[in-house]
C-alpha cells in the first residue's frame, strides 16, 4: 500500500527551463514509482528516496497547488514527471494528477507532462482545455518490442499502448514528443530499434524526439540495475563492467553511427530532435502575425 503524507510545498523553480521542455516550475505528486523500470536514475542516493519502488503520495497536492498558483504574480510553464510518473498505477484511485490539472486549467497555466502511461488519456478533456494556452506531452519509449519493454519497464503500459496514446493526443493538436531515453547499451542500442521508434513516431503523428543513446549509472542505481541484468540478461553485466567501469554516462555501442541513422530518419520524416517549448511556439505565432501584417 502507498504511504500518504502531507506536503508543505509542491512547486519548485526550474533553474534551467530551456534545457527541459521550457518548464519554469516543476512538481511531483508522488515520490517513488510503481512502474519499477530497471534503469531509473531516480534510485540514486543524491535524490534521497530510500526505496524508489515504494510509492509515497502527497495527498494534499491539489490544495497546495491551488494555494501556490493563486499567489503567483508571473505565469510560467508548469512541468511534471521529471522525478516520478504522474500517471503511476495508484493515480487511478487517487486522482491527484487530474485534480492538479483542474487547478492548472482554472488558473490558465501552460503544462508539460512526461509520462510512460496511457492513463493520461483519462484526462483528455482537461488537456484539451489547457491546450487553449499550451499542452505538451512527452511519452518515454525506449523500445518498440513489447516483450522487451515488459522486462525493462515491468509495470508500465506497453510501448504499443503508449504509441496509440500519442496518436490520439497528436490528432487533437496537442504537442507530442517521444523521450527516447535511456537506450540501454547491449540491449536496446540496435539500429532496427532506433529506426522502428522513428517510423512509429511518424505513423502516430509525433513531431519531436528527444534522444539519448545510452544511460546513466551511479551508486545505488548501478547496484539495482546490475542485479536486474543478472536476472534477465545473463552475461550482459560483465560487458558493462568491462566497457564502463564506474562511469556515470554510459553511451550505447556504436552510438555515433546510431545517432547518424536517427538524424537521417528524422530528417526524412520531418521530425525534430530539438526539444519543443511553449516559448518557441509563442515566438513562431508572433512572427507569423508580423509576416501577415
Amino acid at each position: 500500500m502507498p504511504k500518504e503524507i502531507d506536503a508543505k510545498a509542491l512547486l519548485s523553480r526550474n533553474k534551467s527551463p530551456s534545457s527541459w521542455f521550457g518548464t519554469n516550475h516543476l512538481f511531483n505528486i508522488y515520490r517513488g514509482c510503481e512502474h519499477h523500470c530497471i534503469y531509473c536514475d531516480s534510485r540514486s542516493l543524491c535524490y534521497k528516496i530510500d526505496n524508489f519502488d515504494e510509492l509515497i503520495v502527497k495527498r494534499n497536492s491539489v490544495d497546495i497547488l491551488r494555494k501556490e498558483l493563486k499567489s503567483k504574480r508571473k505565469k510560467g510553464v508548469i512541468g511534471t514527471g521529471a522525478m516520478s510518473d504522474p500517471y503511476t498505477k495508484s493515480e487511478k484511485e487517487y486522482l491527484l494528477t487530474r485534480g492538479c490539472l483542474e487547478v492548472i486549467a482554472e488558473y490558465n497555466y501552460p503544462i508539460h507532462i512526461t509520462t510512460k502511461s496511457n492513463l493520461i488519456l483519462r484526462d483528455i478533456d482537461l488537456l484539451e482545455e489547457i491546450n487553449k494556452i499550451y499542452t505538451s506531452v512527452a511519452m518515454t519509449i525506449t523500445t518498440t518490442d513489447d516483450n522487451l519493454a515488459s522486462i525493462v519497464e515491468p509495470f508500465a503500459p506497453s510501448s504499443s499502448d503508449r504509441f496509440k496514446a500519442l496518436g490520439i493526443l497528436s490528432t487533437l493538436g496537442i504537442c507530442t514528443s517521444i523521450t527516447m531515453m535511456p537506450i540501454l547499451p547491449f540491449i536496446e542500442d540496435k539500429e532496427e530499434n532506433i529506426l522502428d521508434i522513428v517510423n512509429k513516431a511518424d505513423y502516430y503523428g509525433v513531431k519531436y524526439i528527444v534522444p539519448w543513446i545510452g544511460m546513466s549509472l551511479r551508486d545505488r542505481q548501478r547496484d539495482h540495475y546490475y542485479k536486474q541484468l543478472d536476472k534477465n540478461f545473463p552475461g550482459i553485466r560483465e560487458k558493462y563492467e568491462k566497457k564502463f567501469g564506474d562511469r556515470y554516462r554510459c553511451s550505447g555501442v556504436n552510438a555515433r553511427k546510431l545517432n547518424y541513422a536517427l538524424l537521417n530518419a528524422c530528417e526524412r520524416y520531418g521530425i525534430s530532435l530539438k526539444m519543443p517549448s511553449y516559448y518557441s511556439k509563442k515566438s513562431s505565432i508572433h512572427l507569423n502575425l508580423i509576416n501577415k501584417n
